[in-house]
């Protein structure tokens, strides 16, 4: 993985008062412990990288897991865990649905939401929903050990940068008129991909992702996928 964002922890109050960190030192785990983690992440290069640097470096016991479903058996069968990581697009979580369903099973412990597509605003929400942190796959892979470290010891993360691009910018007025399951629709648009990729990436139908593509051009004046992801991108949307 490469850094590319400048990152540090942030602990966060009751008040959601926002403090950096420093990102220089590492936070041990618990004395005499292994940190206990489930990852659960349908990319295998993603899921695979991650859990053998933090096995190696981190001296992490890991569980996988490539979806929801199959995340909440093995929290059900070996947990709670000290962390679950939870990919935000991977089958079955319907956006941070599937977080409130891994809160309830961990007893209470960590889950933070792991995510290389998701907009900026959805760390904030994250957050609001209950989750211990918001980890981009562009983390160093450095930087993701501390802040899995972090959590362990029960602080909240987030990388700044996101933090101080989501209070820097306000919300774009486009964005504004789609709801939150159009914009990640347009997100897939803007990308190139087909209807049944972004059926597979957000766990819909294929058929629910044609009548959001409908609606989308509609709103945004466009006469077919294509002209409404150039609508978005000339808006400076994505």
């Amino acid at each position: 993985m490469t850094a590319a964002y400048d990152t540090a922890r942030i602990k966060v109050d009751r008040f959601a008062t926002f403090r950096p960190v420093s990102s220089g030192q590492d936070i041990p785990s618990r004395a005499g412990t292994f940190m206990r983690i489930l990852l659960a992440d349908d990319h295998d290069l993603v899921r695979e990288t991650i859990s053998a640097y933090l096995q190696s470096e981190g001296g992490a016991q890991v569980s996988l897991a490539t979806d929801l479903h199959s995340a909440l058996e093995t929290i059900s069968a070996e947990g709670p865990f000290d962390l679950v990581l939870l990919d935000y697009n991977m089958p079955g979580m319907f956006g941070l649905e599937g977080l409130s369903r891994a809160l309830e099973g961990n007893g209470g412990k960590g889950v933070a939401i792991l995510s290389g597509t998701a907009p900026n605003r959805t760390a904030q929400e994250a957050l609001d929903a209950g989750a211990i942190g918001y980890l981009p796959k562009t983390l160093g892979a450095q930087s993701l050990l501390n802040a899995v470290r972090f959590m362990i010891s029960g602080e909240t993360y987030v990388p700044i940068s996101l933090m101080r691009e989501e209070a820097a910018a306000p919300e774009h007025p486009m964005a504004k008129m789609l709801s939150p399951r159009e914009n990640e629709v347009l997100s897939g648009l803007c990308r190139g991909m087909s209807n049944k990729e972004i059926a597979r990436e957000l766990d819909l139908q294929e058929v629910t992702i044609k009548l959001h593509v409908r609606t989308l051009c509609r709103k945004l004046d466009a006469k077919n996928r294509t002209q409404a992801a150039m609508a978005a991108k000339e808006a400076g949307l994505y």
